[in-house]
C-alpha cells in the first residue's frame, strides 16, 4: 500500500479531477453560488465524496463529511477552497476542523471577500495542512462564477447549428445537425440555469428547449423568450404542460388578451421598451441577474445571435457544423458573415458521427 505521502504526484490531480467530476453534476443549478466538488481519500482509496446542492446549499464539503464519523488521518480534495464566513450555514472550515481531517487539497480560491483567501490560515491554525494545486485543464470551470461577483449580468454563452456551408435553416428538414449533435446540445443545456431564444424560432420549430437525456431529464432550465411584439403561439407545447420549470416572456406588449393568457399559464412576464443596442441587453441580463440566474445560454436564430456577436455580450459560442453542405436546401434570414470570420480551431473531442462540435471562446 502507497503511504499518505504519495509517492506518485499524479495521484493528487486523479482525486482532483474526480472532484471536478463531482462540481459538474450540479453545474448551472447552485444559482448564484458556485458549484463545487468534493472527494475524501485515506490510503489513496476514495472514502466519501460530495458535491454542492441543488439551489447552492448545503455544501461539497458538508455533503461528503455529514455521514463519516472517523475521519482522522483523511485528505480531502475540493474544487474551490472551503469557505470561512456564516452565512445561511457555518463555514466548511469549521466542519473540516470538526472531523480532524489532515490534509486539504484545493484548485481554486474564492473570490467572495469573505472567504478569499482565507481558509488556509483558518484550517492551519488546527494543523490542518493545505495545498493549493491548480489544473490547467480546468481553468475556465469558474468563468461563470468569478463574472457573477465582479459584475451584476449573468454568463452569457451560445449554442449555434450550421451546415458545411454556414446556412442556419434547412428548408426541407427540422434539424441540420445528426441526432448525436442533438443529445449532446441536450447535455449542454444541463449546465445552464435558463435558456433565451426568441418567439420567431420557437414558433417556427415548436421547439421545448430542455433537456430530455436519460438521468438529465429532471433537469429543465427555465425558458425566457424574446417577443417584443408578443407574437408567441397559443399552442406550443411548451406552454402545455409547464410544470417546475419558468418560463418568462420579454415584450414591450403592456395589455392584451395575449398577456392574461400567459399569466394564467403560469408565464412571467418582463416589460422592456427595446432591445437593440447593447444598454438594452445589458439592461435585461440584470433583469434575468435579479431573478437569481448566473448562467444561461442563448438558442435563437442568427438575427438575435449576430446582435449578441457584435455587441461582444457572448462568452462562448458552440458550434456545432454538419458534414454536408444544404446549397439550395439551406437559407439564412441574415448575414452570416460573423460566423464565416469565426476561427475554427478549438475542436472538442468528441464523436459526432461526421458532425464537429467547435468551443469558440470571445472572453
Amino acid at each position: 500500500m502507497v503511504s499518505q505521502k504519495n509517492r506518485n504526484p499524479n495521484l493528487h490531480k486523479i482525486f482532483l479531477n474526480l472532484a471536478f467530476e463531482k462540481a459538474k453534476i450540479n453545474l448551472g443549478k447552485t444559482k448564484l453560488n458556485p458549484s463545487v466538488g468534493c472527494v475524501l481519500v485515506r490510503n489513496n482509496s476514495v472514502i466519501a465524496s460530495g458535491y454542492t446542492s441543488f439551489g447552492g446549499r448545503p455544501h461539497a464539503e458538508y455533503n461528503a463529511l455529514k455521514f463519516k464519523k472517523n475521519l482522522k488521518n483523511t485528505d480531502l480534495y475540493v474544487t474551490m477552497e472551503p469557505c470561512v464566513h456564516y452565512g445561511l450555514t457555518p463555514p466548511c472550515t469549521n466542519l473540516i476542523k470538526i472531523k480532524k481531517i489532515k490534509r486539504v487539497f484545493y484548485s481554486f480560491n474564492d473570490v467572495d471577500k469573505r472567504t478569499a483567501n482565507k481558509s488556509k490560515d483558518k484550517l492551519s491554525k488546527k494543523r490542518i495542512k493545505v495545498y493549493k494545486k491548480f489544473n490547467n485543464y480546468y481553468k475556465d470551470f469558474y468563468q461563470s462564477y468569478f463574472l457573477s461577483q465582479k459584475k451584476d449580468i449573468p454568463f452569457i454563452d451560445a449554442k449555434i447549428a450550421l451546415s458545411k456551408d454556414y446556412l442556419t435553416i434547412n428548408k426541407r428538414a427540422k434539424w441540420i445537425t445528426n441526432q448525436l449533435s442533438r443529445k449532446r446540445t441536450h447535455l449542454i443545456r444541463s449546465e445552464y440555469d435558463a435558456i433565451i431564444s426568441t418567439s420567431q424560432s420557437i414558433n417556427k420549430d415548436n421547439s421545448l428547449l430542455n433537456c430530455r437525456l436519460s438521468g438529465f431529464n429532471q433537469n429543465k432550465p427555465d425558458l425566457i423568450i424574446i417577443d417584443l411584439t408578443l407574437k408567441i403561439k397559443k399552442n406550443l407545447d411548451l406552454l402545455k404542460k409547464i410544470n417546475k420549470r419558468k418560463i418568462l416572456v420579454v415584450t414591450s406588449v403592456l395589455n392584451s388578451k395575449k398577456i392574461s393568457y400567459l399569466r394564467k399559464k403560469g408565464v412571467k412576464i418582463i416589460s422592456l421598451k427595446s432591445l437593440d443596442k447593447k444598454n438594452d441587453f445589458i439592461n435585461l441580463f440584470r433583469i434575468l441577474r435579479k431573478y437569481g440566474y448566473n448562467r444561461v445560454l442563448v438558442e435563437s436564430g442568427l438575427v438575435f445571435l449576430n446582435k449578441l456577436l457584435k455587441e461582444k455580450l457572448i462568452f462562448n459560442l458552440y458550434l456545432f457544423q454538419s458534414s454536408t453542405k444544404l446549397g439550395k436546401n439551406g437559407k439564412n434570414n441574415t448575414s452570416n458573415k460573423l460566423l464565416k470570420k469565426l476561427s475554427l480551431k478549438k475542436k472538442v473531442n468528441v464523436n459526432l458521427n461526421g458532425d464537429k462540435l467547435f468551443k469558440i471562446k470571445f472572453k
